[in-house]
């Protein structure tokens, strides 16, 4: 533990922990902004069709190579009569 031997040193610490203290308050708001800016760019209308056609074309780009590759055909159902 620090031991203060005037006034004028314990005045000095104690502004230097307001100052850091204020600082850490910006930076934490700063933060909040940044996350809440992403989130809504994010989450925006457009960015949630976009994504979401992006993420059918690949699913079906993807099985279509798949389906070149191995070449295997859907099984047809047949229906019985009773």
């Amino acid at each position: 533990m620090k031991r203060y031997t005037t006034f004028k040193e314990i005045d000095r610490d104690l502004k230097y922990l307001r100052l850091k203290s204020q600082i850490d308050l910006e930076e934490v708001k700063l933060g909040f902004n940044h996350s809440k800016e992403a989130i809504s760019e994010t989450l925006s209308p457009l960015n949630l069709v976009a994504s979401t056609v992006s993420s059918i074309v690949k699913k079906a780009f993807v099985l279509k190579i798949v389906d070149k590759l191995i070449g295997i055909k859907p099984v047809k159902k047949k229906e019985y009569k009773d």
